[in-house]
């Protein structure tokens, strides 16, 4: 990367520390910011800087090995930073700060499913991982999360997000605080607990205990067995309307299925890829949705999952469409 790259990244990572003080997502000297330059090296914000008011010396070459490239004293999360670099490849920018409204909320709970349809399409289930210490030291299970959700919390510490721009993070840190003053707000006027929703929503329900190969006839056949007979989802095909073709592909082997839906019910599978709604995605992606630790909304809106197609016109089936990937994670895979 020229110079001129580099320099231009420092620019975005100034703007954008700047974008989070302003917004309250930033105070003091807490947080950092790190963007990637090549596969061996990042930018990270030093040690003891304010997002706020960063200058060009306070962002700090750093290899991904922990090796510092220049004179400095890099940020004590460099090992939380290196390691999501190190383990997906294709991001190029991080953000970790600590907000005070999502700080307070996972004081008190594990994970935050918003029921706002915008936040919940953004940020699906966001889950908090355990951290014991001020800086990360164990950053495997912040790894195991991040494959889930491009947004994580740190119990008791903070968020990290991860994204192809800052502005793509700065987004995901502005969402889930907005959702939890939501949900603050909320219980002000209901004292009703959301406990029973919580636990509801961890546990999983399946049809079968047999386990089913991904992308296989046999799993399509009882993907389209168990939502043709779910009662909640025939009354919602039929009070939405829900009468289109989607197809599913799965990247690595090009299989494809087509499902026609006629009033939410599955009229025909077949494997007709010039559908009205394709979803393509890549094995891993598949398995997390299936494995009910990915809501496909959220994959989309994350580019984890490809749509083509009108989103704003499937949108309109939001409901049906979420029972339906209900139904689906009621079909284990291997």
């Amino acid at each position: 990367m020229s110079d001129e790259q580099i320099n231009k990244l420092k620019k975005n990572i100034i703007a954008i520390g700047r974008l989070l003080w302003e917004k309250d997502l930033a105070s003091g000297l807490n947080g950092n910011i790190s963007a990637r330059i090549d596969d061996e090296s990042i930018l990270i914000t030093a040690h003891g800087t304010c997002l706020g008011l960063l200058k060009e010396s306070d962002i700090l070459q750093l290899k991904l090995d922990g090796e510092l490239l220049e004179e400095g004293r890099v940020s004590s999360e460099k090992l939380l930073h290196t390691e999501v670099y190190k383990n997906f490849a294709e991001t190029k920018a991080v953000v970790h700060t600590h907000t005070t409204y999502t700080n307070a909320y996972f004081l008190e709970n594990e994970i935050l499913d918003s029921k706002i349809f915008e936040t919940k399409m953004t940020l699906g289930q966001v889950e908090g991982v355990p951290q014991k210490t001020p800086a990360v030291t164990d950053a495997q299970p912040v790894m195991n999360a991040l494959k889930h959700n491009n947004i994580v919390v740190l119990r008791n510490h903070g968020v990290v997000a991860r994204g192809d721009e800052h502005f793509d993070c700065f987004l995901l840190i502005q969402a889930l605080e907005d959702a939890v003053k939501v949900d603050a707000i909320s219980r002000l006027y209901s004292s009703q607990s959301k406990n029973d929703a919580v636990s509801n929503l961890m546990k999983s329900s399946t049809s079968s205990e047999k386990k089913f190969k991904l992308f296989s006839q046999e799993q399509i056949d009882e993907i389209v067995r168990v939502v043709n007979a779910d009662a909640q989802l025939k009354e919602l095909g039929a009070k939405t309307n829900m009468t289109m073709d989607l197809a599913v592909h799965l990247d690595e082997t090009g299989q494809t299925y087509s499902f026609c839906f006629e009033q939410g019910r599955i009229a025909k599978v077949g494997q007709d890829d010039t559908v009205e709604f394709f979803i393509n995605a890549p094995e891993g992606v598949w398995r997390s949705v299936f494995n009910q630790e990915l809501d496909p909304f959220v994959a989309t809106t994350q580019k984890k999952m490809h749509l083509r197609g009108d989103f704003a016109k499937i949108s309109q089936w939001y409901a049906p469409c979420s029972r339906v990937f209900e139904l689906w994670a009621q079909v284990p895979v291997e």
